[in-house]
């Protein structure tokens, strides 16, 4: 069965850790939940990384369902939660319930988030109040980028902190059921932490949180422009993707690829037929060998087992 909030909740107070990656896509998302990952961020971080934006502001509510919908059908027990673009939720409680129910209609998503602190705590609390679970963002808060002038650490003055902590509070109170903390000391993050009943996701806030959360193309090194200080490689598929599409340009080159394992040959006495109606001569003659396989292994071959074309 799928997770629902009630699990991290229950694993926050038993004490475990609670692992949490971002994914856009029906691949990135079987992958991910194969690998056991418990819950899944469709994050507006795929404006950068999918989409080739500088930020994520430019992310629309459409492009953010595009891609819920891919992962929603990727997973089966993954918790799915939907980042919230930027503009989507801001004007109103209203503008929000809206817009946050048409996600959770169209995507079959099972939460969303949405960034800031206790500004944010009555639209919080109406989301709640009408069924639609919400885990907050505070912190360094991508949406407000041009704002913050860049990326910034958040919380290091004693005023910021308290007002981060204040955040924290405000925003449990009103309903969220998770918090992530991107950007905040460590120290403050862990404080955070220990105050609140529910659980808090770290980025780049050190390892007093309650999960961390990641970006799938900065842990994979699959994004080379450039890399966060709080992301750790645990892969490098961008090297190893570079690799194989070489080697493919070079043997497409060659004439080495494709070869008869990777072909289709027609039924011989049709081929045949073929080379006398067209009067081709035995120049293809070559092609027959082996053209008494099954065509229905040929069709496997070339559409995989579920029928679907892979190409």
């Amino acid at each position: 069965m799928r997770k629902t909030i009630r699990h991290f909740q229950q694993m926050k107070d038993r004490g475990e850790r609670i692992p949490m990656v971002t994914a856009y896509d029906y691949t990135s998302a079987r992958l991910a939940e194969a690998a056991g990952l418990p819950i899944l961020l469709v994050g507006d971080s795929l404006g950068m990384v999918m989409l080739g934006y500088e930020s994520t502001v430019p992310v629309t509510l459409e492009e953010m369902i595009h891609h819920a919908k891919a992962v929603v059908r990727g997973t089966q027990v993954a918790l799915v939660v939907v980042d919230m673009p930027f503009m989507t939720y801001h004007l109103s409680p209203e503008q929000a319930l809206a817009n946050c129910g048409r996600v959770m209609q169209q995507t079959g998503a099972q939460a969303v988030k949405i960034e800031g602190g206790a500004r944010m705590a009555e639209t919080v609390r109406r989301l709640t109040d009408n069924g639609i679970p919400v885990m907050g963002h505070i912190g360094l808060t991508p949406q407000s980028v041009n704002q913050f002038g860049g990326y910034r650490v958040q919380g290091r003055s004693l005023e910021a902190a308290r007002q981060l902590l204040a955040d924290a509070i405000a925003l449990e109170e009103a309903g969220a059921f998770a918090i992530v903390l991107e950007l905040v000391p460590a120290e403050l993050a862990a404080l955070v932490s220990q105050r609140l009943h529910v659980p808090t996701i770290g980025i780049g806030a050190g390892p007093g949180c309650d999960g961390q959360v990641q970006v799938w193309h900065d842990m994979l090194g699959l994004f080379e422009d450039f890399v966060p200080k709080h992301a750790r490689r645990f892969g490098e598929l961008g090297k190893a993707a570079r690799e194989a599409l070489t080697a493919y340009a070079a043997e497409v080159q060659a004439g080495s690829f494709p070869t008869e394992a990777h072909s289709v040959s027609m039924d011989a006495a049709t081929w045949s037929a073929l080379l006398a109606a067209t009067d081709a001569g035995p120049a293809g003659e070559g092609m027959i060998a082996g053209a008494d396989a099954a065509s229905s292994e040929a069709t496997v071959a070339v559409y995989g087992g579920n029928g679907k074309r892979r190409s």
